[in-house]
């Protein structure tokens, strides 16, 4: 039993990883370099973007063009705004829950509310949508969910993070948490559960029913 949960967006929420990947894996390609769009899985969008200028100088010489961050921001906003839709079952999960709840994500804020209104959650959990940009460190270190658990008034070793990503699980454990790998998004390959177990999940949840299950029968 947790006094909250928090929650990671994108892969766990909204079904939005495999759409950002889309996206990211043309731009990358036409930078000339190429990558596997796992790569980037939980990186905000300022880590993102320093580590391709890194790669691009060093692999190639030259550095991002310019515009490339806005350009490559305003693909991904057009798509999300088109395509992204709820992971299944997670509003249902969410509705289940009567501990108090927050999200806790690298994307960027006007990111989170445009990809939460779209998929009817953002009136669930505002003002408790919390993001990585603005803190002094993003994922995995432990500082979006501290925040969010500050902001909630809940202890960190009293929540309960749930989390897709190698990255936001070392996150949650970082900031003292217990942590749910989920495997339930449309993006997830075979073997991440593994990696989330390895990466210090102390659970692995593959799909929301089961989860559903188990918060409604928390009092």
């Amino acid at each position: 039993m947790y006094d909250a949960v928090i929650f990671d967006c994108d892969g766990c929420l909204l079904d939005s990883e495999a759409l950002v990947r889309e996206i990211l894996v043309e731009v990358v390609t036409e930078l000339g370099l190429e990558y596997d769009g796992a790569r980037f899985m939980g990186m905000s969008n300022p880590v993102f973007f320093a580590t391709l200028d890194e790669d691009r100088r060093r692999l190639l010489g030259k550095p991002l063009p310019p515009d490339f961050r806005a350009q490559t921001e305003a693909r991904l906003l057009a798509a999300l705004k088109e395509r992204v839709q709820e992971v299944q079952g997670a509003a249902a999960a969410v509705a289940a829950l009567s501990r108090p709840k927050a999200i806790a994500s690298g994307s960027s804020p006007s990111f989170l509310e445009v990809k939460l209104k779209r998929c009817g959650l953002w009136d669930t959990f505002h003002p408790h949508v919390y993001s990585s940009q603005g803190l002094a460190r993003g994922k995995p270190h432990p500082d979006v969910f501290l925040h969010a658990a500050s902001a909630l008034g809940v202890r960190p070793e009293r929540c309960l993070a749930i989390e897709d990503s190698v990255l936001g699980v070392q996150s949650g454990v970082a900031a003292g948490m217990t942590v749910w790998g989920f495997t339930g998004g449309g993006h997830i390959a075979e073997g991440d559960a593994r990696r989330l177990s390895e990466a210090g999940a102390h659970r692995v949840v593959s799909h929301w029913d089961d989860a559903a299950a188990e918060f409604g029968g928390w009092y």
